[in-house]
Formats: structure tokens, sequence, C-alpha cells
């Protein structure tokens, strides 16, 4: 099966992101919108470790390392951007100044509980990071994930088993077979890969599916 791959994934995202937002972009997978934002279009980009006015990634060996995000990538400063306590930052996100924030997860409920922090295994390291100020301070929040693990199970599922990051904050999911609109009303099918039907998506998810 053809799967929209990783920088597809985040140039479907970046088309979703309108002029003017505030938006944090979460470690991991999340990072790589910033490449696919159109640069006619102002976006401002804020850290939860204190940046707001970040870039593209820069140009291999033209790294600055006193300029990294929270995931330590090295980033590049627009014109206007700046830097400041991550205390300030983390004010930023409580108080409900972001306006969209996209993070990786672990699993998430057709009604939009986030888990994307711990999967519970006695051996894994938990990484709370910022996730969970972002996920319930930004105005919206998108989750950016492949649909199914590397054991074919779907990370959309009816009910969350990981520990969870937070009730009802997420609002859609970008997946590498389709986008989802997630909350009260359950889960609703927004565009799917050509090729892929309805019924074969209903199959892999194992959720109740909306059009």
């Amino acid at each position: 099966m053809n799967r929209l791959t990783r920088d597809q994934m985040a140039a479907r995202v970046a088309r979703d992101i309108p002029e003017g937002a505030y938006v944090n972009l979460g470690i991991g997978l999340p990072t790589k919108v910033a490449n696919y934002l159109p640069l006619d279009r102002e976006v401002f980009l804020q850290s939860e470790n204190g940046l707001l006015g970040m870039g593209p990634a820069p140009a291999p060996g033209e790294e600055d390392w006193e300029l990294i995000n929270a995931g330590k990538q090295a980033v590049t400063l627009l014109t206007g951007g700046c830097y400041f306590h991550h205390a300030d930052s983390f004010a930023m996100m409580r108080a409900g100044h972001i306006d969209i924030c996209v993070l990786g997860a672990f699993q998430v409920s057709v009604r939009g509980d986030l888990a994307n922090w711990h999967t519970g295994e006695p051996d894994a390291i938990p990484a709370v990071g910022g996730a969970m100020d972002l996920a319930v301070g930004a105005k919206q929040t998108f989750v950016m994930m492949e649909l199914l693990t590397k054991q074919g199970e779907s990370k959309l599922v009816e009910a969350c088993s990981y520990p969870l990051t937070g009730l009802a904050c997420v609002s859609r999911v970008y997946t590498d077979l389709a986008v989802f609109d997630v909350g009260p009303g359950g889960a609703r099918i927004i565009e799917t890969l050509e090729g892929l039907s309805i019924d074969e998506l209903r199959g892999l998810t194992g959720v109740p599916l909306s059009v």
C-alpha cells in the first residue's frame, strides 16, 4: 500500500495553517512542517524553550548550535524573531496565546483524547515535555502520525489504552493514509490517500468513521 512520506505529511499539515497564526511544532515529526510553510504566508513559529519566529531548518553545515528548538535541533530565526526565558514561553502556552500546536502521538481516540508521552511499558522512557501544556493551552491541537504501528495496529482508537496527555483536546489528525476530524461526534474522514477506499480505511482502523 502506498503511503505519504513524512515530508508529504508535513506539507499537508502546512497547507492548513492560516496566515498570521502562532504555532508550536512538537518534538519529532511535527518539526518538519516548518520546511513547508509557504514563503508568502506569515506564520509565527514558537518553541517552548523560548523562541518565537523560527524559520526552516538550516542548510547542512550552517547550523548554529546556540540556536535550537525544544528537541535540541538546530533551527533558524527569521527577521524579527526573538528568544526569551522558557518560563515566558510556557506562559504563552498556558494563557491561550498559541493558535495551533502540532504534536505527535502514540494514540488518539475518536473523541480527541491524546496519549503521546508514555506507552506505560516498564522500560519505556516517559517524555512529557510541554505536551500537556500545549494540548490544553493551544486554541487548536493537530496530531501528525503514521496511522498504523509497526505491528499493524491503528493509532486512531475507540479509547486510549496508554497514559493520557489530555482529554478531548485534539481536533484534527493527519496520517500517512488519511486526514480525520475527531471530537464529541466521533471520527470523520476528511480525505484519504488516492486508491484507498472508505471500507478499507474502516478495516484498518477498526473504529466507526463517518464521511
